[in-house]
């Protein structure tokens, strides 16, 4: 075994160098570098993200299994995303080191993930406005640069270049308490909210139903949107209340019958979300009401971070639980959903334009309250939270609705 030095240009023309430990027969420079060619185009269209984004998480440990070296523990995925350090294979493979006056690693973080951002929208003096989180703080991105969009809905609208300038923004500008601020939903006022249905396979089989051949949508009225950390009223018009967590895509562009390979392109980012529905509308009213059940006032909570696509990585490999009261109902991992993000964007597209802002709750994994025995379902004074790896933990406490 031996230390080679790759050479890659990302979607940005930036090159990257890796050092990959593989067999003594590939040593060749011709042979490694159809690896590396055939792995790129392969994964870049598998997993339908761009290549820079493919580079990272996905490429490196591929690229390896085939060099002959063994891939990343999950548990060291991180090795392969810090910010502070360059993309150091050995490590992240739980290999030895380079030999000495081996070519060494760049640091890439500067290469492509310059747009990679956490934003929250928060509510000023002046009305709802976008910052970045920096170091567990805010930066208001509109002061710091005033040609920036106030709203997040118009700076992912707006494109690469002006999350660029964000990105740039977020590193300079002033920073302000969290507990100063209340936070809004980071869309507010999406357009549409177009949720999924029997989506996980272990909620599948709890709930003994077979996994649909295609998509069940459905989706919910604007008013329903909620942000994290908003008391949520029961109607009295239902006595089964139920949580769902759920992870929450935003998009960023128009789209319209687009292919699953282009969906990823589409994406702005993703939120911790609650599909809060009403059981006994969804299931005993005359012929099943599902938008009234899933639509009361305050049942779709999001946020309370939107996260970029490059900033989160691998969005089929999180995981995702709900606790109620301090205890975990739900833990699962969206490995386990039956149809990927793009292929649901792909759908959905099929029959409407999605636009900007549009967010697409994506399903539940098992542990839903109806599903239970006895049932359990959210009463006065509850407190939800609903967490998914990397993305943070939404959090929202339930009072009965005064009519």
């Amino acid at each position: 075994m031996s230390w080679l030095p790759i050479q890659l240009w990302g979607a940005r023309s930036k090159r990257v160098r890796w050092q990959v430990r593989a067999p003594e027969m590939c040593c060749d420079r011709l042979p490694l570098e159809n690896i590396v060619r055939n792995a790129r185009t392969r994964l870049t269209k598998l997993l339908n993200r761009p290549q820079s984004r493919v580079f990272e998480r996905f490429l490196v440990p591929r690229l390896a299994r085939r060099a002959g070296c063994s891939a990343p523990h999950p548990d060291r995925r991180d090795a392969l995303r810090s910010h502070d350090r360059g993309l150091n294979l050995a490590p992240a493979l739980g290999r030895d080191s380079p030999q000495e006056g081996a070519i060494g690693e760049t640091n890439v973080a500067e290469n492509y993930r310059r747009d990679s951002v956490r934003f929250v929208t928060f509510l000023s003096a002046q009305g709802p406005r976008v910052a970045a989180v920096r170091d567990g703080r805010y930066v208001d991105l509109a002061s710091t640069d005033p040609t920036l969009p106030w709203s997040l809905k118009e700076l992912l609208a707006a494109g690469p270049e002006v999350l660029r300038r964000a990105a740039a923004a977020m590193t300079k500008g002033a920073t302000i308490d969290p507990g100063t601020v209340r936070l809004l939903a980071p869309i507010p006022e999406p357009q549409k909210v177009i949720c999924v249905g029997l989506n996980y396979a272990d909620h599948a089989r709890e709930s003994g139903m077979e996994p649909p051949p295609e998509p069940v949508i459905f989706n919910k009225f604007p008013t329903a949107v909620a942000a994290h950390g908003d008391v949520i009223p029961l109607p009295g018009e239902s006595h089964e209340v139920d949580y769902e967590a759920e992870l929450v895509v935003v998009i960023n562009r128009r789209a319209r019958r687009v292919s699953p390979a282009d969906a990823m392109n589409y994406i702005g980012g993703y939120c911790v979300g609650n599909d809060v529905s009403a059981r006994d509308w969804q299931a005993h009213k005359p012929g099943k009401q599902w938008l009234l059940g899933k639509t009361f006032d305050g049942f779709a909570p999001f946020g309370p971070e939107l996260v970029t696509p490059d900033e989160l990585g691998d969005v089929g490999h999180l995981r995702i639980q709900c606790r109620v009261n301090g205890r975990t109902l739900q833990d699962s991992n969206t490995d386990q959903l039956i149809f990927s993000v793009p292929r649901l964007v792909a759908y959905i597209s099929q029959v409407c334009t999605l636009i900007p802002g549009d967010v697409i709750f994506t399903g539940t994994p098992p542990g839903v309250g109806f599903a239970r025995q006895p049932p359990i379902f959210l009463q006065p004074g509850d407190a939800a939270e609903i967490e998914i790896e990397r993305l943070g933990v939404l959090r929202n406490t339930f009072v009965a609705d005064v009519k």
